[in-house]
């Protein structure tokens, strides 16, 4: 029988209707003469009803029926008693009465239970993937995500701007995160590799004279894995010619506005804020604040210099920073113990210590409370807005070390005080980056988004002499804490990109064998351009108000970058490995 509608559809206005519905069996209820069968599909759950009375052929079917079996039911839709409405469904105020059903395919007992908030393992949940889509909340968050992609084409399309595909199959660039390489069988010993980002070729299409490209594209890194990364993953990639780092971000805010609205019924309002990267660093300790609360960095330099606590000092007459926070209601709920915990886990950002005090109706008490007279605990609450009862926290150090250690102590305090509104959307710019950021792991400077982002004008003659000092015309949007997308104007210019490289450390040698071909684009009239990459992803997880990417991704990555439904990655057959004239090599 052909379906007539969903389950999740059945309302009142079917009332008295046939309709022939089919789906998995969700639970069923038996007493005696009378059956209750849940029946879900992906629009959501319906109730079937069996009885001699008006189905006796059925009612000896429902009698076998267990969870996800897949049937094919049939029959009337009438209204509920008013004792049996169930106000937490859809379709609560209506039943099906079953008058024909057929058992389209049996089930065995699955190993978790197909319903929201089960208690399984991330690896058993992964191993039965296609089990664990079948739950309502997983599939809502793919469905959000599909939301978000058909706003998205049908904005961009709107804006003239054309879907492009980009090769997948590229040369190997290992600047920043490592490639995922593919051997070529026709070219021993040569590799493609995996796309991290369409960037250059996107700008090759500015230069094409496309003049707005955009493509829902899926990117490749080889890096450690976390709650908001995957080794694939998708952005809403755009690229635009002659238009200036204002008018990108407006087309954006368009963008976000529409998608808030399709996707999830949020009203978002314009314009959204923007903020520069000094700012943010120094108000939330975050390239990517998290504006729903407040608990901002506060410089108390003024009010402790001199006071005799020689940490202070020490810092402050070697050019760094005292800065705190005020924890609102924080001297009754952190004990020295739990401060103390706080105080080991910043270790990891290089601080050496955690300064705490809490405020009383008679000053401060602490470790270090003795240091401060009343005229400095006046100037210390001043400074922090600090009241009676709450916490304040302190860290000395360099820029980075304070606003790394307290950034991470604002935000963990404030999830763990329930000071976050999780309903809320924050949405906040943040702009005018520097153009170059200091990397441990390389022991150097690097690009703080890529080499082909746009110093500002007035800094471009600093690349010979001074790069560290450059800012850049980038962009970068941030929801509720999280860095949802970036972009920047891009270079260009021939001898911009070169003066770029050679402040990266790159010979001209090295340049010209890595990005030669592109470099040798310039030379034929490029337009001024510029763009921004959206995680897709991302933005599916935080519209979704799930806190892993996997939750919203239908085939994802464990944690340890492998796939327990297809044992990805695997051996290979010895005769692919001849082909492609690769061996393998024991491990220790």
């Amino acid at each position: 029988m052909k379906r007539t509608t969903y389950c999740g559809l059945v309302d009142e206005s079917y009332i008295g209707q046939e309709v022939t519905l089919k789906g998995w069996v969700q639970k069923r209820r038996s007493l005696g003469n009378l059956i209750f069968v849940d029946l879900r599909d992906i629009d959501g759950i319906v109730q079937l009803v069996f009885s001699q009375e008006f189905g006796p052929d059925a009612l000896a079917v429902a009698e076998k029926l267990r969870s996800e079996y897949v049937i094919e039911a049939h029959g009337r839709v009438v209204a509920r008693a008013e004792g049996a409405i169930n106000p937490d469904m859809k379709t609560g105020k209506v039943e099906v009465e079953v008058t024909a059903v057929t058992v389209l395919n049996e089930a065995k007992v699955t190993p978790f239970n197909i319903q929201d908030d089960i208690d399984a393992s991330d690896d058993l949940r992964l191993k039965y993937r296609y089990l664990d889509l079948r739950r309502p909340e997983m599939q809502k968050g793919l469905l959000i995500r599909n939301r978000i992609t058909q706003a998205v084409h049908s904005y961009l399309d709107e804006n003239h701007f054309i879907d492009i595909e980009t090769p997948n199959l590229t040369r190997s660039t290992p600047e920043g995160a490592r490639d995922y390489l593919v051997p070529s069988r026709v070219y021993p010993g040569t590799f493609y590799a995996l796309p991290q980002s369409p960037q250059l070729f996107k700008q090759l299409l500015m230069g094409a004279g496309f003049d707005r490209y955009y493509q829902i594209a899926r990117c490749f890194r080889d890096e450690d894995l976390r709650g908001d990364r995957q080794p694939e993953f998708t952005q809403i990639d755009m690229e635009t010619s002659f238009m200036d780092q204002d008018e990108i971000m407006e087309m954006t805010e368009g963008l976000l506005k529409r998608v808030m609205k399709e996707a999830v019924n949020y009203d978002l309002a314009d314009p959204i804020p923007r903020i520069t990267w000094d700012e943010a660093m120094d108000r939330f300790g975050s390239d990517k604040p998290d504006i729903r609360f407040g608990m901002e960095l506060k410089d108390v330099a003024a009010a402790v210099q001199g006071a005799g606590f020689r940490v202070f000092d020490a810092t402050l007459d070697n050019g760094g920073q005292v800065k705190a926070i005020a924890v609102p209601g924080g001297a009754d709920h952190y004990s020295r113990k739990k401060i103390e915990e706080k105080q080991e886990y910043i270790k990891r950002f290089g601080a050496k210590g955690l300064a705490w005090m809490k405020v009383t109706a008679d000053g401060f008490s602490g470790p270090i409370a003795k240091f401060f007279a009343d005229d400095r605990v006046a100037a210390i609450k001043e400074a922090t807005g600090a009241q009676v009862g709450d916490l304040l926290l302190f860290v000395a150090d360099s820029r980075k070390v304070v606003a790394d250690a307290l950034g991470y102590l604002r935000t963990s305090i404030a999830k763990e005080l329930g000071m976050i509104d999780e309903s809320k959307f924050a949405f906040v710019w943040v702009v005018d980056w520097p153009l170059f950021e200091y990397s441990e792991d390389f022991q150097r400077y690097i690009a703080a988004h890529h080499p082909f982002t746009m110093p500002n004008e007035e800094d471009i003659p600093l690349l010979a002499t001074d790069p560290h000092k450059c800012h850049a015309q980038s962009y970068d949007i941030v929801l509720n804490g999280y860095e949802l997308g970036g972009g920047s104007i891009r270079i260009h210019k021939r001898e911009i990109q070169e003066a770029m490289f050679k402040a990266l450390g790159f010979t001209k040698e090295k340049a010209a064998d890595r990005f030669g071909w592109f470099m040798d684009a310039l030379d034929y009239g490029f337009p001024p351009h510029g763009g921004l990459a959206i995680g897709l992803d991302r933005f599916a997880m935080l519209l979704s108000h799930k806190e892993n990417i996997r939750e919203v991704i239908a085939f994802p990555k464990n944690s340890k970058a492998t796939e327990p439904l297809t044992h990805a990655p695997s051996e290979v057959d010895p005769k692919q490995l001849d082909e492609l004239h690769i061996a393998t090599v024991e491990q220790d």
